[in-house]
């Protein structure tokens, strides 16, 4: 009881039950964009490591994308729509302010009232979503929460300016996190630096994606891996234990120097970036769902999620692999 009123009780912790994912069935590589910008398929390997990415249908939706990578996660995590009382949609490349993606993506799934809503950190988003949705399970706000990273950043893009065009892409991923006896999702570690927030900014409503390239590579390159590094001690994990490293693919550079500044040696490190590009908040579910499908990872293991970007915004935490 707290002042008189009943409150919820506790539940040891959360952890992630199922994900699941959805990329757009245009492929766009590297030559097809040096037909549009100067560019040539060895720059764009060479600076960000990517190969290919998808790009949606001009009447394919963030929301159209989000349905399907909710129901596979739904359907990965054993339960029911109606098993699903809260929904989260982590997007920075909203068609429109409102409604709110998460209740649309709820109707259309056949989730009945739940609470929804969308969340904006960026990049960072779906750590940032996947903390809320472990706060609300363990303090008995929800029961089972769906958790959704979907983007269509080539809405934002401008097809003549290469520093973006030739990273940035479409998708969506999916978790279904549920009340577990033992914590397995980790704490949180997060911040922002709004010093920086002029370095990756969408300037009004018919503005398009424009960053700072080398000043954002400085930045990840050096802060974000003590960031995950606090994230796995927060956990209790050592980073040579870890068995899989997911950071935002936002460059196959900016991944290896975090890999090699946390120091996960046994870990399968993600590089989705080759030929899914840069999803931004839908990156790392997607990369996820990805290794489960191949089996990289074996359940029950260590992950370490890594989110950073626009903001500056950044997140990271430890989760059981379902």
């Amino acid at each position: 009881m707290i002042g008189g009123l009943k409150t919820n009780a506790l539940v040891p912790g959360s952890k992630v039950l199922g994900f699941g994912d959805y990329r757009p069935a245009r492929i766009v590589t590297n030559d097809e964009l040096a037909k549009i910008v100067d560019t040539d398929d060895a720059w764009i390997r060479s600076r960000v490591g990517i190969v290919e990415r998808r790009i949606a249908a001009p009447d394919e939706t963030i929301i159209d994308m989000g349905v399907h990578a909710g129901g596979k996660a739904i359907a990965a995590s054993g339960l029911t729509p109606g098993d699903i009382d809260l929904v989260i949609v982590a997007t920075c490349s909203a068609e429109s302010p409102m409604p709110a993606h998460a209740a649309s993506i709820a109707h259309r799934l056949g989730i009945a009232a739940p609470g929804a809503y969308d969340l904006n950190a960026a990049c960072a988003g779906f750590c940032y979503a996947l903390a809320s949705a472990d706060a609300a399970v363990r303090t008995g706000t929800a029961r089972n929460v769906l958790v959704i990273g979907a983007e269509k950043m080539s809405q934002w893009l401008d097809w003549t300016d290469r520093s973006t065009c030739i990273i940035f892409a479409d998708g969506a991923g999916a978790a279904v996190v549920g009340a577990a006896t033992e914590p397995g999702v980790g704490p949180v570690v997060w911040g922002s630096d709004g010093g920086q927030a002029d370095k990756i900014v969408i300037t009004g409503r018919a503005g398009s994606i424009r960053q700072e390239g080398q000043a954002v590579f400085r930045w990840a390159t050096s802060a974000v891996a003590p960031v995950a590094l606090a994230a796995c001690e927060r956990a209790g994990v050592r980073p040579e234990d870890l068995a899989a490293l997911v950071p935002h693919q936002a460059n196959l550079r900016i991944i290896e120097a975090i890999a090699r500044r946390v120091g996960a040696v046994n870990a399968v490190v993600a590089d989705d970036i080759v030929h899914s590009g840069n999803t931004s908040g839908a990156s790392i579910p997607i990369a996820l769902s990805h290794m489960l499908e191949r089996g990289d990872v074996p359940s029950g293991a260590p992950a370490l999620l890594v989110g950073f970007g626009a903001g500056l915004a950044y997140a990271a935490q430890v989760i059981q692999i379902p």
